[in-house]
Parts: structure tokens; C-alpha cells; sequence
């Protein structure tokens, strides 16, 4: 993007950016919730759109000259609803944290019972853990995976049959399977709760059509716009039409003032994009990716939780190495490669320090890099692993990971 204006009136930030930018070009990008957006994406998201304030909905704001932006917003939900084919879009959330939030204000009132997945197993922070809104002002209980590391639906059953939440949650941040929207459904209506779907990690693949699409079987589904979908830093709801009214009020004035609207149009940009078969096949690499990976750790000695992915991401168990997460990440990132620590099910270790790594391919597949790159990573992120006091190898590498960035340019 042309930075001119920024580098003569604030050299500092222009600075910032730019190494920044420089990062993400000459380093791997292996973290299962970041992704590259496109350059239509960046333009819609610096237009002067950002300048409006437009607290409301379309026709009914709270401030005038809102005429356009009703456009814009109207667009964003109009390519949401047939992309995922949704009764009801709520486009104003600024991120998933919120979003979830705004569903549970919907939804609940303080001290009912929800249950989710548990975060340590592969749930996230706002599916009721203990240091969040969630856990502190809902009555959350959480089912988890067995010791082959997959949900077993008959065991989440009878929890909610004993249990008798008021909602479910279905939806993950580290989890590699598929789930069966289906039998949620099933178990939500046996014991009469509303069943909440967070598909932020994998909206992507549905938006692809290569899992199923959970909008129609459940009662409100929250995503965010970024991660597999490609879009802004941002988040959607999805609904019944029946529930549309109080999805909204939730929102605004419930959780947020006026909506971001360059994030809106930015939205819609990405929303049109996913509808692109190019976009479709680049889902299918990103899956073949992951799996390759995983198959390429398992076949070097290293256990990935459940054995395997069907989606974007895996989990690596590093017990065995002798090695926590957090260092993982540490030795990684000394040679270019960015990923997440991750707890693992029961994990010995505590959250900030856990024994796992999540990895994912979004964002490689994004540059274009397939099976033969894939293999190659492998190589060196176990190199990095098993070898680090060697400053020979570790410089060696960084240089290799360094040249393979150049070979797939991000091109901004």
C-alpha cells in the first residue's frame, strides 16, 4: 500500500508498519487464527468510511447522513445471508469476543446454565471460563474429548440430560474434528435449550462448502471475519429470523455504540470473495495442508491430539521433547516461524506455560505454498526443536525459512 503520506507526517508509525509488514513477508505464518486479507480488503478497511458515525440500523440511525452507509451495511448482509445461508445477519460486531457476549445477553440472563467445551480440551476463553464475562456471570459446565481426544457425543448427552443448560455451546479454538451439528441439535432440543454455534475457526471451510454448514440446524450461530474466511478483524451473528430482534437490540444499544463502517464494507469485500470458486479451492489446500502436516509430524515421532485434523488445524502434544509450549513458541519464533502454545486435554502444565502447540495453514496457503513447502517446514520447525543449542542450525534455518518466504511474496 502507498505509505506517503503516513512516512512524511508520522515517521515513528510509518517505521512500526513497515517492519511489521517486513515480518510478515519474510517470516511463516503458523498460527491457526491469522491470515492474510486481500489488498481490496486493506483498501475498504483505510476508505473514509472509517470517518461515520452510525449508531442503529438501516433507517432507524441515530444520526443523519446515513444514507450511504445503509448501502454498504445492507450489502454486507445480503452477502452474508446467501454465503451462509442465514435467515437473519447481525454485521455491526467488531470482534468475537463481543459477539459472543452479545449472543449470551440475548439469550441468558446472569447465573443460567450453559454448556460448553472446556477450554484446556479446545474450547475458548468465552465458552465459560472462570476469568472471563463468561464464566463470571453465566453458570457454565463443560464436556470435554476422551483419551482418543474427539468429543464423544453419548457422554455430552448425558451431561446435558443431567445438567439441563438453558444453552449449549458448540464450537472450538483448538479442537481438529468435525462436529455433528446434527446431534447437538438432537441434544439441545431433548432437553429444550437454545443451541449457540461459534464457528469463528472454521467459518472458512463452510463458507467453502468443503464441512457442513451448521446455520440452518442451529438457533444462532457468532463467527468472526477473519481467521479462515479471510475477511477484517470483525465478527458476524447469525440467527432465525425469530430471533432477529433481540440479536440486535443485544448488539446495539445492548453491547456496542456505533459500528465500525470501513469494517463493514471490508466484510462485504471478503463476504464476495469467499463466494469465488478460487476461493473454494484455496480452502480445499488449506485442508490438504493441515493434514499433510499432521501426517508428517506423526510420521517424525510426535503425537497430534486426536491423531489427525479434518480442518484448518492440529494440536502437537511436546511432553515427549521435554519441552513446554511457551518454549516452543520462543525457539520458533528466534528462527521465523510464528504459532500458539496450546493447552492439551487434562494438561499438567498451566494455561500461559502449556504442553501443546496449535498449528494451522491459512495463512502459508494464503502465499500459495502446498505439499512440497509443507514438508519442507516440518523439517525445519523439528530441526529447531530437537537442536536448540546449536547456533549453527538455528542460523542455517532461519536463513532457509527466510528463502522460502521469498519464493511465495505476499505482494502488499
Amino acid at each position: 500500500m502507498n505509505y506517503e503520506n503516513l512516512k512524511k507526517l508520522d515517521k515513528e508509525v510509518f517505521e512500526i508498519i513497515s517492519r511489521e509488514t517486513n515480518r510478515q513477508e519474510n517470516e511463516l505464518e503458523l498460527i491457526a487464527s491469522e491470515n492474510y486479507v486481500s489488498s481490496a480488503v486493506l483498501e475498504a478497511l483505510s476508505s473514509p468510511l472509517a470517518n461515520k458515525y452510525s449508531e442503529g440500523y438501516s433507517g432507524k440511525r441515530y444520526y443523519g447522513g446515513n444514507k450511504i452507509i445503509d448501502e454498504v451495511e445492507n450489502l454486507a448482509i445480503e452477502r452474508a445471508k446467501k454465503l451462509f445461508k442465514a435467515e437473519h445477519v447481525n454485521v455491526q460486531a467488531l470482534s468475537g469476543s463481543p459477539a459472543n457476549f452479545a449472543v449470551y445477553n440475548a439469550f441468558l440472563e446472569p447465573g443460567d446454565k450453559v454448556l460448553a467445551f472446556r477450554l484446556d480440551h479446545g474450547g475458548h476463553l468465552t465458552h465459560g471460563h472462570s476469568v472471563n464475562f463468561s464464566g463470571k456471570l453465566y453458570n457454565f459446565t463443560h464436556y470435554g474429548v476422551g483419551d482418543d481426544g474427539r468429543i464423544d457425543m453419548e457422554v455430552l448427552r448425558e451431561q446435558a440430560i443431567k445438567e439441563k443448560p438453558k444453552m449449549i455451546v458448540a464450537g472450538f479454538s483448538a479442537y481438529s474434528r468435525n462436529l455433528d451439528w446434527q446431534k447437538f441439535r438432537n441434544i439441545a432440543d431433548e432437553v429444550e435449550a437454545i443451541l449457540f454455534a461459534d464457528i469463528s475457526h472454521i467459518a472458512g471451510l463452510i463458507a467453502a462448502k468443503k464441512i457442513e454448514n451448521p446455520v440452518p440446524i442451529c438457533d444462532v450461530v457468532s463467527s468472526t471475519t477473519h481467521k479462515t474466511l479471510r475477511g477484517p478483524r470483525g465478527a458476524i451473528i447469525l440467527s432465525k429470523e425469530k430471533f432477529a430482534k433481540q440479536i440486535d437490540k443485544s448488539v446495539f444499544p445492548g453491547m456496542q455504540g456505533g459500528p465500525h463502517d470501513n469494517m463493514t464494507a471490508a466484510k462485504a469485500v471478503s463476504f464476495s470473495e469467499a463466494m469465488e470458486k478460487s476461493f473454494s479451492d484455496y480452502i480445499e489446500k488449506v485442508m490438504e495442508n493441515a493434514s499433510t502436516m499432521a501426517e508428517e509430524f506423526i510420521a517424525l515421532g510426535y503425537q497430534v491430539i486426536s491423531g489427525g485434523t479434518d480442518n484448518h488445524m492440529f494440536i502437537l502434544n511436546l511432553n515427549n521433547l521435554n519441552l513446554s509450549g511457551k518454549e516452543a513458541e520462543k525457539i520458533l519464533e528466534s528462527v521465523g516461524i510464528s504459532v500458539s502454545r496450546s493447552t492439551i486435554p487434562n494438561d499438567p502444565r498451566p494455561p500461559f506455560n502449556p504442553s501443546g502447540l496449535r498449528i494451522g495453514t491459512p495463512a502459508i496457503t494464503t502465499r500459495g505454498m502446498g505439499k512440497n513447502e509443507i514438508k519442507e517446514i516440518v523439517r525445519l520447525i523439528d530441526a529447531s526443536l530437537k537442536n536448540i543449542q546449536s547456533e549453527t542450525i538455528k542460523e542455517k534455518n532461519k536463513k532457509e525459512i527466510f528463502d522460502l518466504c521469498q519464493k511465495f511474496p505476499l505482494n502488499y
